[in-house]
């Protein structure tokens, strides 16, 4: 039996939420020999996941702390959610200068990989430029912790 949250979900997300600034990344282009390398700022989206569970079983569980976010960053940001690709609920947009890319897989939790990979691939966001939400067991509830890479967070899987 799933443990609903406190009250309403979206105001629980809402409530400890923090509004993400992306930056654009900057990489060097070469220029004649004879003078020196310039500097470009090249933007690279960002792919901000949610990870949850489909269906109507798990809506305002503390496992879907993931979709919950990007809904209230969708709305926030005025990111419609309108399409699907790659077993993903998608949203294109912007957050402040960069673009952003928000996904909701409509895959479970434990197998969101076959969902997040091929989004990465098809839009060339490399690995830094992903952030990836979700319920980590081993936090408590409403703690943000934020890693350049992790382990599985509790959740482990058939």
């Amino acid at each position: 039996m799933q443990q609903h949250l406190l009250g309403s979900p979206s105001r629980a997300v809402a409530s400890s939420a923090m509004r993400l600034h992306c930056s654009a990344t900057s990489s060097v282009s070469s220029s004649p020999s004879n003078s020196p390398k310039a500097i470009s700022a090249v933007k690279q989206p960002w792919l901000l996941v949610g990870l949850g569970n489909p269906g109507k079983l798990y809506e305002g569980t503390r496992h879907n702390v993931g979709f919950e976010m990007i809904d209230a960053i969708s709305e926030s940001e005025g990111i419609r959610m309108s399409s699907t690709q790659h077993k993903a609920l998608i949203g294109k947009g912007e957050i402040g200068s960069s673009q952003v890319l928000l996904a909701k897989p409509q895959t479970f939790v434990n197998l969101s990989g076959e969902s997040v990979g091929p989004l990465a691939t098809y839009y060339r966001i490399p690995l830094h430029q992903i952030l990836v939400i979700y319920d980590d067991m081993d936090l408590e509830f409403a703690r943000m912790r934020l890693l350049p890479k992790g382990g599985h967070g509790g959740h482990n899987g058939p």
